[in-house]
């Protein structure tokens, strides 16, 4: 194979944000090598994702069963991969590296040695302290830098199809929606519960901003999270529109498209509407905001005062931990209207 025409295996496993944000990864590979094949292995609830992102050729499945496992390895030996870019340095994705055969694996770690080294050709180990005040896609950057990739574009973007598209703009309950007004989607929910802000906070927000007309609002979660939109609903004295069928992923990102402003959490969503062009009023807890910022101008983060002064939750939050903690509550509901309102304008 030429080697302006290399064939590339990147492994990023999970989750949703995640693989929203490997789009600069891919994106740069594209513009370094025309003409490479550039091949994905993601588990196959993320694999929507890739089919957004023109920069990826091939998405592989994630393998659980035996026979999975079985298949890949025949896959990988058949597609004689040049090059291997594991971004999640695991037992299991070291193993497929070394299996892929490629004359050139590379391996990240943050804050430790690369683990089981001996699978990778080229190791990336990067200091504790360089998300201090770096994103993540910097972290990623590292791999690219050494495997010799410079690095051009900070862009995440995704394009939704067009039968998603169309999909949604068929949804009735955006049929009705006034058209005299920007569009705001409300999404209230996240894979972690320590990072979801109160219902009625939610509603409170919105009752606000649609009594004074700046905006008409529609709820949408998936369907572990409705709970959460019919509490909100139920808390509203102001008529509004909710999305309770699933979606797919890529569905999901063509909805997002068609709204203005999205309100949500540091969460997988707020990656994927802003990789897809809407700008977001995302809600933080403790987690850093320079390292998991949505990417692209306009959006606006808020989060509580840090480190904490007034603990909602002292004998449950890990003050230690920005992943156990309900610091996002500390967030009040006129600081988000605020966010909101100046966003729309």
């Amino acid at each position: 194979m030429p080697a302006d025409a290399p064939n590339i295996l990147v492994i990023r496993r999970r989750y949703l944000g995640d693989i929203v944000l490997l789009g600069t990864v891919l994106r740069n590979l594209r513009l370094h090598w025309p003409a490479a094949r550039l091949t994905v292995l993601t588990e196959r609830a993320y694999a929507g994702v890739l089919a957004m992102n023109p920069d990826a050729d091939e998405v592989l499945p994630f393998p659980h069963r035996l026979g999975e496992w079985w298949t890949l390895w025949r896959r990988l030996r058949r597609a004689r991969f040049t090059h291997v870019l594991a971004f999640d340095n695991r037992d299991k994705t070291a193993f497929i590296t070394l299996a892929s055969g490629a004359a050139r694996r590379y391996g990240l770690r943050h804050a430790r040695p690369v683990h089981l080294g001996r699978c990778y050709t080229h190791r990336e180990s990067v200091p504790l302290a360089f998300l201090d005040d770096h994103h993540i896609n910097d972290l990623c950057h590292r791999l690219l830098v050494r495997a010799g990739v410079p690095i051009v574009s900070h862009d995440v973007v995704l394009k939704p199809l067009v039968a998603d598209l169309t999909f949604v703009r068929a949804l009735p309950e955006l049929a009705t929606l006034p058209k005299d007004r920007p569009r705001l989607l409300v999404h209230p929910g996240s894979r972690s519960a320590f990072r979801v802000w109160p219902a009625e906070s939610f509603a409170a927000v919105c009752n606000r901003l649609q009594a004074e007309g700046l905006a008409s609002i529609t709820l949408v979660a998936g369907p572990a999270e409705l709970h959460l939109v019919e509490e909100i609903q139920r808390r509203m004295t102001t008529p509004v529109a909710c999305l309770r069928q699933p979606f797919t992923v890529p569905q999901l990102g063509a909805l997002f498209a068609s709204f203005d402003r999205l309100l949500c959490h540091d969460s997988g969503p707020m990656h994927l509407a802003a990789a897809v062009g809407t700008r977001v009023v995302a809600l933080f807890g403790s987690q850093s905001r320079i390292i998991f910022a949505p990417v692209g101008a306009g959006h606006v983060t808020l989060s509580p005062p840090l480190p904490c002064v007034n603990c909602v939750a002292p004998g449950t939050c890990q003050r230690d931990d920005a992943y156990h903690n309900y610091c996002v509550r500390n967030i009040t509901p006129a600081e988000v209207a605020a966010a909101v309102r100046r966003a729309l304008q």
